[in-house]
């Protein structure tokens, strides 16, 4: 079984050394994503394309491989490719004709096609040759309306290496964009939302290295989800490369901003805290840009005059994807790559509330105002950040409980699937002699209300790392809980 990769065109149109440089780092990322899903891909690179080959005995894995592969940037398409073996192939167009009607014949019933043909090796005939017989031997079998060489409904695309004939049988689109680690890294300032988390996603998909950077003014709740979106967002998207997520304690920075700046500014002078702080957490990551989701006057603090206020701040350059973006686009765009239902159910925590916030800021004004703050207080919670890589940071986990683990539920126990409901649904959860609820990990503090603290519950998630941290919460509010895996 083979797959060829198709180049985002704006790679094609590089210069020969930087498009060989870009097709070499899609190839690493992929051999490194796919390795992950499973051992019998193998990868090869050409000037103009991917070739990805399942081995013998891994047909089972094509399902994770296609789902890799369109979460890959730098990918355009993927075409799943069938090849057959056609020994004397100049003498053989009837057996041609077959595997074409059987393969397109569904496809091009009524409509409008025409057959491609690319052709390499040693024949007795031409590719337009080929391209002709095919083309009357489906309109005599597979009731196509006819066939259109300029502008055809369905194309036909064969093609002929030596004796072995090949056909695309499937057609998947890519992400697009630049391969990751093509371009230089950046810090996103990431709170969970829509807009954060959109904007992390356009970085990932354009090439960048993308790290992130979360404030806390004040709740564990919301570092969990927030961690929770950005592993989801990495391992989406940017497994190819490590990354780092760091936490900064900003509860300080928020008390100090509430009792000395005047309300009208407090949103301006946070964000520009927040620049302030990024900016040197960059610069030990020797990362030279940071990203927000902030989109022209959205709010009060994105005006273009606050957001010139704001940048005053920082040497670094700060990149903005959703800068002209509609509100309702940005989440028609975060339904799209997965991250709506997270940014939803965001625990909101915001320690600065302005009741008549400046839209017009002065840079004079602003820093008088920044003029009674005390910096230690600023300089304090960046030397308390907390790095960790993103493949751990769901780990260790404060105020987290102990829980047990159990294969074998007890009579009366209820077990909560706390999976997705796209993963949920595609492996339900099913038991023979317990209760079994599904609800969301997202929505899982919400619905507590309706828990009933006499039973026991056993969590479950796919990895088992979520259900671990849930429970763990679960029980330091008086529940009582386990892990639910399956034996």
């Amino acid at each position: 079984m083979k797959f060829i990769v198709k180049l985002f065109p704006e790679i094609t149109i590089k210069s020969k050394p930087v498009r060989k440089r870009l097709v070499r780092q899609l190839r690493q990322n992929v051999q490194v994503v796919l390795l992950k899903e499973t051992e019998g891909a193998k990868v090869q690179e050409f000037w103009d394309k991917l070739e990805v080959r399942l081995l013998p005995g891994y047909e089972n894995d094509e399902a994770k491989v296609v789902d890799a592969l369109q979460r890959i940037p730098g990918i355009s398409n993927v075409l799943k490719v069938d090849s057959y073996e056609l020994e004397g192939i100049d003498s053989r167009f009837d057996d041609i004709a077959q595997i074409c009607a059987d393969t397109y014949g569904e496809q091009i019933k009524g409509k409008t096609f025409v057959v491609r043909v690319k052709r390499a090796g040693e024949h007795s005939f031409a590719s337009s040759e080929l391209e002709r017989y095919l083309g009357g031997a489906l309109l005599r079998s597979c009731e196509p309306e006819s066939v259109s060489l300029k502008q055809p409904d369905v194309t036909v695309k064969l093609e002929v290496r030596d004796d072995t004939l090949y056909t695309v049988s499937e057609r998947y689109e890519g992400l697009g964009g630049f391969p990751i680690g093509t371009q230089e890294p950046v810090l996103s300032l990431i709170s969970g939302g829509f807009d954060s988390t959109v904007s992390s996603y356009l970085t990932m998909k354009r090439g960048l290295k993308t790290h992130f950077c979360f404030f806390n003014l004040g709740g564990d709740a919301h570092e969990i989800g927030v961690k929770q979106v950005s592993l989801y967002l990495w391992e989406k998207y940017g497994r190819s490369h490590r990354v780092h997520f760091i936490s900064v304690p900003f509860e300080g920075v928020v008390g100090e901003i509430l009792k000395h700046v005047n309300h009208s500014h407090m949103g301006v002078v946070l964000k520009r805290m927040m620049v302030r702080a990024a900016q040197e957490i960059a610069k030990k990551m020797d990362v030279t840009a940071l990203v927000t989701g902030e989109s022209v006057a959205q709010v009060s603090s994105q005006t273009v005059t606050n957001l010139n206020v704001i940048d005053r701040v920082s040497e670094t350059v700060i990149l903005r994807p959703l800068i002209t973006m509609d509100k309702l686009d940005i989440i028609r765009l975060s339904a799209k790559i997965g991250t709506e239902e997270f940014a939803k159910n965001m625990p909101e925590y915001c320690g600065v509330i302005s009741d008549k916030p400046t839209t017009c800021a002065k840079l004079a004004k602003v820093e008088e105002e920044e003029g009674n703050f005390d910096f230690s207080v600023l300089d304090q919670a960046i030397e308390d950040a907390v790095v960790k890589k993103i493949d751990q940071v769901m780990h260790q986990q404060k105020n987290v409980v102990d829980v047990d683990v159990t294969t074998l539920p007890k009579v009366g126990d209820v077990v909560i699937d706390i999976r997705g409901p796209e993963e949920a649904n595609k492996s339900p959860l099913t038991l023979t002699n317990n209760e079994v609820l599904h609800i969301p990990f997202y929505e899982l503090m919400s619905e507590t209300e309706r828990l009933d603290k006499a039973k026991r519950y056993l969590l479950f998630c796919e990895k088992g790392t979520m259900s671990q941290l849930h429970a763990s919460h679960l029980k330091g509010m008086d529940f009582d809980t386990a892990v639910f895996k399956l034996a």
